[in-house]
Protein backbone atom coordinates (compact mmCIF):
# COMPACT_ATOMS: atom_id res chain seq x y z
CA UNK A 1 0.00 0.00 0.00
CA UNK A 2 2.82 2.41 0.88
CA UNK A 3 4.61 1.58 -2.36
CA UNK A 4 1.42 2.31 -4.34
CA UNK A 5 1.02 5.70 -2.62
CA UNK A 6 4.66 6.58 -3.29
CA UNK A 7 4.18 5.71 -6.97
CA UNK A 8 1.12 7.95 -7.20
CA UNK A 9 2.96 10.87 -5.57
CA UNK A 10 5.96 10.35 -7.88
CA UNK A 11 3.68 10.31 -10.92
CA UNK A 12 1.99 13.49 -9.70
CA UNK A 13 5.37 15.20 -9.35
CA UNK A 14 6.51 14.05 -12.80
CA UNK A 15 3.29 15.09 -14.55
CA UNK A 16 2.63 18.38 -12.78
CA UNK A 17 6.09 19.32 -11.53
CA UNK A 18 4.80 20.05 -8.03
CA UNK A 19 4.07 18.16 -4.88
CA UNK A 20 0.77 18.28 -3.01
CA UNK A 21 0.64 21.22 -0.63
CA UNK A 22 3.05 23.50 -2.49
CA UNK A 23 0.44 25.92 -3.81
CA UNK A 24 1.87 28.67 -1.59
CA UNK A 25 5.47 28.19 -2.67
CA UNK A 26 7.21 31.43 -3.43
CA UNK A 27 5.13 33.61 -1.10
CA UNK A 28 8.01 34.00 1.36
CA UNK A 29 6.57 31.65 3.98
CA UNK A 30 8.04 28.23 4.71
CA UNK A 31 4.85 27.11 6.45
CA UNK A 32 1.11 27.90 6.50
CA UNK A 33 -1.38 26.94 9.21
CA UNK A 34 -5.07 27.67 9.67
CA UNK A 35 -6.84 27.35 13.02
CA UNK A 36 -10.56 26.68 13.38
CA UNK A 37 -12.64 28.37 16.13
CA UNK A 38 -16.38 27.72 16.20
CA UNK A 39 -17.14 27.75 19.95
CA UNK A 40 -17.85 30.76 22.15
CA UNK A 41 -15.43 29.37 24.70
CA UNK A 42 -12.67 31.58 26.09
CA UNK A 43 -10.50 28.57 26.92
CA UNK A 44 -10.64 27.24 23.34
CA UNK A 45 -9.97 30.71 21.94
CA UNK A 46 -6.92 31.00 24.17
CA UNK A 47 -5.74 27.55 23.11
CA UNK A 48 -5.93 28.64 19.46
CA UNK A 49 -3.98 31.82 20.25
CA UNK A 50 -1.42 29.89 22.33
CA UNK A 51 -0.99 27.34 19.54
CA UNK A 52 -0.50 30.12 16.99
CA UNK A 53 2.09 31.87 19.15
CA UNK A 54 3.91 28.60 19.81
CA UNK A 55 4.05 27.72 16.11
CA UNK A 56 5.40 31.16 15.24
CA UNK A 57 8.05 31.04 18.00
CA UNK A 58 9.10 27.52 17.02
CA UNK A 59 9.71 28.44 13.40
CA UNK A 60 11.29 31.78 14.28
CA UNK A 61 13.82 29.71 16.25
CA UNK A 62 14.60 27.91 12.99
CA UNK A 63 14.72 31.21 11.05
CA UNK A 64 11.61 30.22 9.09
CA UNK A 65 8.48 32.26 8.51
CA UNK A 66 5.02 30.84 9.08
CA UNK A 67 1.75 32.37 7.95
CA UNK A 68 -1.11 31.83 10.41
CA UNK A 69 -4.83 32.38 9.97
CA UNK A 70 -7.50 31.90 12.63
CA UNK A 71 -10.97 31.39 11.15
CA UNK A 72 -13.94 32.13 13.43
CA UNK A 73 -17.54 31.27 12.61
CA UNK A 74 -20.79 30.36 14.34
CA UNK A 75 -20.57 31.00 18.08
CA UNK A 76 -16.79 31.28 17.64
CA UNK A 77 -17.28 34.64 15.93
CA UNK A 78 -17.50 36.16 19.41
CA UNK A 79 -13.71 35.80 19.41
CA UNK A 80 -13.56 38.64 16.86
CA UNK A 81 -16.48 40.76 18.10
CA UNK A 82 -15.45 44.11 19.53
CA UNK A 83 -18.30 44.04 22.05
CA UNK A 84 -18.21 40.44 23.30
CA UNK A 85 -14.73 39.00 22.69
CA UNK A 86 -13.27 37.44 25.81
CA UNK A 87 -9.82 37.59 24.16
CA UNK A 88 -9.98 41.05 22.58
CA UNK A 89 -6.84 42.34 24.29
CA UNK A 90 -4.84 39.28 23.21
CA UNK A 91 -5.97 39.72 19.61
CA UNK A 92 -4.94 43.38 19.70
CA UNK A 93 -1.54 42.31 21.06
CA UNK A 94 -1.23 39.66 18.33
CA UNK A 95 -1.78 42.37 15.72
CA UNK A 96 1.15 44.29 17.20
CA UNK A 97 3.44 41.33 17.89
CA UNK A 98 2.81 39.06 14.90
CA UNK A 99 2.42 40.55 11.46
CA UNK A 100 2.03 37.09 9.92
CA UNK A 101 -1.23 36.31 11.77
CA UNK A 102 -4.62 37.02 10.24
CA UNK A 103 -8.12 36.54 11.58
CA UNK A 104 -11.02 35.62 9.28
CA UNK A 105 -14.59 36.39 10.38
CA UNK A 106 -17.37 34.41 8.70
CA UNK A 107 -19.68 36.55 6.58
CA UNK A 108 -22.50 34.01 6.87
CA UNK A 109 -22.35 34.21 10.65
CA UNK A 110 -22.28 38.00 10.52
CA UNK A 111 -25.41 37.94 8.33
CA UNK A 112 -27.18 35.64 10.79
CA UNK A 113 -26.20 37.72 13.81
CA UNK A 114 -27.28 40.90 12.01
CA UNK A 115 -30.76 39.46 11.38
CA UNK A 116 -31.06 38.24 14.96
CA UNK A 117 -29.69 41.38 16.65
CA UNK A 118 -30.99 44.00 14.22
CA UNK A 119 -27.52 45.40 13.57
CA UNK A 120 -24.23 44.10 12.28
CA UNK A 121 -21.98 42.82 15.06
CA UNK A 122 -18.99 45.12 15.51
CA UNK A 123 -15.67 43.44 14.80
CA UNK A 124 -12.37 44.20 16.48
CA UNK A 125 -10.77 47.05 14.55
CA UNK A 126 -7.51 45.72 13.19
CA UNK A 127 -5.89 45.30 9.81
CA UNK A 128 -5.42 41.65 10.83
CA UNK A 129 -9.21 41.01 10.99
CA UNK A 130 -11.02 40.51 7.71
CA UNK A 131 -14.44 39.22 6.69
CA UNK A 132 -14.62 36.19 4.41
CA UNK A 133 -17.84 35.02 2.72
CA UNK A 134 -17.91 31.69 4.61
CA UNK A 135 -15.76 30.42 7.44
CA UNK A 136 -16.18 26.79 6.39
CA UNK A 137 -15.31 27.58 2.78
CA UNK A 138 -12.27 29.56 3.99
CA UNK A 139 -11.05 26.49 5.88
CA UNK A 140 -11.60 24.33 2.80
CA UNK A 141 -9.82 26.83 0.57
CA UNK A 142 -6.80 27.00 2.85
CA UNK A 143 -6.60 23.20 2.98
CA UNK A 144 -6.88 23.06 -0.83
CA UNK A 145 -3.95 25.49 -0.92
CA UNK A 146 -1.85 23.12 1.19
CA UNK A 147 -2.23 24.84 4.57
CA UNK A 148 -2.06 22.71 7.69
CA UNK A 149 -5.40 22.57 9.50
CA UNK A 150 -5.66 22.66 13.30
CA UNK A 151 -8.77 22.55 15.44
CA UNK A 152 -7.83 23.19 19.07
Amino acid sequence: MKLWFAAVVAAFVLVFGITPGTAQAGDGFAHHVVFHVDDNDKAKMNIALNNAANVIKYYEGKSQKVQVEIVAYGPGLHMLRDDTSPVKQRIEMFAMDYDTVGFAACGNTITGMTKKEGAAPPLIKSDNVKVVPSGVVQLMTRQDQGWHYIRP
